[in-house]
C-alpha cells in the first residue's frame, strides 16, 4: 500500500457530538504520520485502529487550538507508553514555546527526543526529504502565520515485465536497478536491453495538499495543482461569505474552485462550521464547481496506489 489516509477531525472551532477538530492520519510510503492534532485526536486514533507508537512525524498548519490542542496529550501519552524512539515535529516557532511551557509546568521529563522543525509562511520550501518522500510546506492566508503541506511520492519505481525479465534470463539481483530506470548491460558490457523493454511504466508519483485554515486566494492554485488529492478546507456556505472573509477561511464554493483551477483529480472538503448539521449542502456547493469532490468526515480512509 502506497498511500493511505484517514481522517480524525473534521470540525472547526467548535466540535460536536460527530465531528472532532482538525487531525488526520497519513501512512504514506511507510512513513506515519499526524497532520494536525485537534482536541481528541489520540481517542480517535484508537478507535479508528491507528498505533500512536508508530507516529514519527506530525506536521502542524498554525497554532490555534483547534489545531494544536490534542498535541500536549499525545505527547504524553507516548512518554507513559514508554516511547523512546524520536518524534519529528514540524510547526511555526511558537508551536514549541507552547510545548516546552506545557513540559515545564507539568515538570514531564520526556523519555524521547522531539526533533523541532521550524516552518516559515512566506515561501514554498522543503521541510523533509528522502529517497521515496519529499514534503513541502506553503503558505496559506489565515489570521495568523499557517502553512499547507504537500507530500510527494519521489521517483516511483517502475513495474517489472516478468515474462521479458525471464525471457532475456536476467538476474534478479539486478531486479532493483531496473526498477530505478536502467537499462540491462550484459556479459562484458556488450549486450543492452532498453529499460523499456523489461518494465513497464508504473503511474504518475501520488501528491497529497493539505490546506487548512485559509481564506480564498489565487496563489494556492500553483502549490497544489495537478496533485492527485487535494484537501481544502470548505468552514463555510458561500452564502456566509462575509463571515469567511471576516473569519479568513473559505465558503464550499471557494474551495471547488480551488479544485478546478488547480486541475487536482480529488478534491476533499472540511473543518467545517458546527452550525451545519447536514454537511449535504456543502458538499452540494463545492461539486457545483468540482464534481470529484467528497467529505473529509470522521473515519473516511482514503487508499491510493
Amino acid at each position: 500500500m502506497s498511500f493511505e489516509l484517514t481522517i480524525l477531525g473534521s470540525s472547526s472551532a467548535t466540535p460536536t457530538p460527530e465531528r472532532f477538530p482538525s487531525a488526520q492520519y497519513l501512512n504514506f510510503l511507510e512513513h506515519h504520520m499526524l497532520i494536525d492534532c485537534g482536541e481528541g485526536a489520540q481517542m480517535q486514533m484508537s478507535k479508528y485502529k491507528i498505533k500512536k507508537s508508530k507516529i514519527d512525524y506530525i506536521f502542524i498548519s498554525h497554532i490555534h487550538g483547534d489545531h494544536i490542542l490534542g498535541l500536549p496529550g499525545l505527547i504524553f501519552t507516548m512518554n507513559l507508553n514508554g516511547r523512546t524512539n524520536p518524534l519529528h515535529i514540524f510547526g511555526p516557532a511558537s508551536l514549541f514555546e507552547i510545548l516546552d511551557l506545557f513540559l515545564k509546568s507539568s515538570d514531564t521529563k520526556l523519555h524521547f527526543e522531539i526533533i523541532n522543525h521550524h516552518t516559515q509562511n512566506q515561501v514554498m520550501e522543503v521541510v523533509f526529504q528522502n529517497e521515496r518522500l519529499r514534503v513541502s510546506s506553503f503558505p496559506l492566508y489565515h489570521r495568523i502565520p499557517t502553512t499547507g503541506f504537500l507530500f510527494e511520492e519521489i521517483d516511483r519505481p517502475r513495474k517489472l515485465n516478468a515474462e521479458a525479465c525471464e525471457r532475456h534470463e536476467i538476474p534478479v539481483s539486478y531486479y532493483h536497478e531496473l526498477k530505478r530506470g536502467k537499462d540491462f548491460i550484459g556479459l562484458e558490457g556488450k549486450l543492452i536491453i532498453p529499460n523499456h523493454e523489461l518494465t513497464f511504466d508504473n503511474g504518475k508519483p501520488i501528491r497529497y495538499a493539505y490546506c487548512s485554515d485559509t481564506c480564498y486566494h489565487h496563489d494556492t492554485i500553483k502549490h497544489v495543482g495537478q496533485v492527485k488529492l487535494l484537501y481544502h478546507e470548505a468552514t463555510f456556505l458561500h452564502e456566509k461569505l462575509n463571515r469567511a472573509e471576516e473569519t479568513m477561511h473559505t465558503t464550499a464554493l471557494q474551495a471547488g474552485k480551488i479544485g478546478a483551477a488547480a486541475a487536482v483529480d480529488q478534491l476533499l472538503i472540511g473543518h467545517f462550521s458546527s452550525r451545519y448539521d447536514d454537511l449535504s449542502v456543502l458538499l452540494n456547493e463545492a461539486k457545483s464547481e468540482f464534481e470529484n469532490t467528497e467529505l473529509a468526515t470522521e473515519g473516511k480512509t482514503i487508499i491510493l496506489s
